[in-house]
C-alpha cells in the first residue's frame, strides 16, 4: 500500500455497538469523508476530489491566493521556521479577507481595508504583530504581482507602527560580567560563542563539532546561505577544546541534547532576568561583536568576513550602534593629542587679546 503524507485530515474515532473502535477520516477544509485507509487508492481518490473542490471554491479569492503562494517554489525556499510563521499570520488574515475577490485587490481603496484591520490587530495583539501580519500579506501580493495573478500591491511600503530602535542596545562589559556571574554554564558557553563569532542564534545552535577544526569555525549561515570561516580567538579555542564532545553539536543542554529553539530562548531569558538584564536580547550579541571588532581597529571588510554581513550592512550597524563611539572617540582623541600634525592645536589656549594701537583708554 502506498503511504502518503497528506495534510489537512481529521481523524474521528467512533465506538460501534459491538464495542469495537472504527476510524473515520475527513478532509478538514471541506468536511468531505475520505474512504478507505490512509494511502489506499480510494483514500487518495477522495482526497484529490476534496482538494479540487477546495481549489474551485477558493479560485479567484484571497484564500486561493494564499494557497497558491504557500505552495509556490519561492515560498518553499524560505526557512522552515519562516514558513510556519507566515502560514500562521496568513491564516489570521484569511479569517478576515478569505472570500475577498482578487479583483478587489486591484482597487486602491483596498489599502484602507487592510490598514483598518491592522489597527484592530494592533489593539488586540500589539503593534509589532499587526505590522508583521501586514508585511506577510504585502510579501504575498508582491509575489502575486510578479507571477501575474494581480497587477498591484496597494500596501507596499506601508509605514510601520512598531519602531524597533535598538541603536544603543549592545552588551557592555558590565552586562557580560553580570550575566556570567549567575547564568548556567550552558548559557555562558552560548554567550562566549556568540561574542567571539558574531553569528545568529539559530546558526550557533546548529553548529556541529565537524564545523570546528581546532583553529577555524566554518559554517553556512541558515538565513542567506553565505559561508563564513572564522579564525577562533585564544579564549574561544580554550573553551571549545575544554568541552567533552558528547553530542554532534557544540551547544547542548545539561543532558547533552541539542537545544530546541523555544527551550533555549526560555533558558536565556531566565538567565538575563536573574542577571538584572531586561532590555538586551541574544541577537544584540551579534551587533556587539560587530562593535567590538570595530573598536579593535578592524576594517569593514574584515568585520564582514567574520560575521557574514554585507559591507553595506556592517556600515549600517556601525552607524546604528551609538555606544561604540565612547571607545572609538576616546581613541581618536588620543591620536589627535599625540600626532605631530596637530601639535599646534594642542597648544592652543585662550588669552586676553592685546589692545590695538590708538585704541581709546
Amino acid at each position: 500500500m502506498v503511504r502518503a503524507r497528506l495534510q489537512g485530515i481529521n481523524t474521528v474515532r467512533k465506538r460501534l455497538a459491538d464495542g469495537t473502535v472504527r476510524l473515520y477520516y475527513y478532509h478538514r477544509a471541506t468536511g468531505m469523508p475520505l474512504s478507505g485507509a490512509p494511502g489506499s487508492p480510494e483514500f487518495l481518490r477522495d482526497y484529490g476530489a476534496a482538494e479540487k473542490t477546495l481549489l474551485d471554491r477558493h479560485a479567484g479569492t484571497f484564500n486561493g491566493l494564499v494557497r497558491d503562494y504557500t505552495l509556490s517554489p519561492e515560498f518553499g525556499k524560505l526557512r522552515e521556521s519562516t514558513q510556519s510563521e507566515y502560514k500562521r499570520m496568513l491564516t489570521k488574515a484569511e479569517a478576515k479577507f478569505g472570500n475577498m475577490p482578487l479583483a478587489a485587490l486591484e482597487d486602491p481603496r483596498v489599502r484602507q481595508d487592510f490598514m483598518s484591520w491592522r489597527g484592530t490587530v494592533a489593539k488586540a495583539s500589539g503593534d509589532r504583530e499587526a505590522d508583521n501580519r501586514l508585511s506577510v500579506i504585502s510579501a504575498m501580493l508582491t509575489w502575486a504581482k510578479e507571477n501575474g495573478q494581480v497587477f498591484s500591491n496597494h500596501i507596499a511600503g506601508f509605514r510601520r507602527l512598531h519602531s524597533a530602535n535598538r541603536s544603543d542596545l549592545i552588551w557592555l562589559p558590565e552586562h557580560i560580567h553580570a550575566f556570567m556571574a549567575v547564568a548556567p554554564v550552558e548559557m555562558q558557553r552560548a554567550l562566549i560563542l556568540a561574542l567571539h563569532t558574531g553569528q545568529r542564534q539559530g546558526d550557533l545552535l546548529r553548529l556541529a563539532w565537524g564545523n570546528y577544526d581546532g583553529t577555524l569555525i566554518s559554517l553556512r549561515q541558515g538565513k542567506n546561505g553565505r559561508k563564513v570561516e572564522i579564525p577562533c580567538t585564544k579564549a574561544l579555542r580554550k573553551m571549545l577544546d575544554g568541552l567533552e564532545r558528547k553530542s554532534a553539536v557544540v551547544l547542548t543542554t545539561k543532558t547533552n541534547r541539542p537545544w530546541k529553539p523555544r527551550y533555549f530562548k526560555a533558558q536565556w531569558e531566565a538567565a538575563t532576568k536573574k542577571a538584572g538584564i531586561t532590555e538586551l536580547h541574544f541577537h544584540d550579541l551579534r551587533g556587539t561583536a560587530v562593535t567590538m571588532l570595530a573598536e579593535a581597529g578592524c576594517t569593514t571588510p574584515q568585520i564582514a568576513a567574520i560575521t557574514g554581513h554585507s559591507l553595506k550592512t556592517v556600515t549600517a550597524i556601525l552607524d546604528k550602534y551609538l555606544a561604540r563611539t565612547r571607545v572609538l572617540a576616546g581613541e581618536a582623541v588620543s591620536l589627535f593629542e599625540n600626532a605631530k600634525s596637530t601639535k599646534f592645536a594642542n597648544r592652543l589656549q585662550t588669552r586676553t587679546p592685546k589692545p590695538s594701537k590708538g585704541a581709546a583708554k
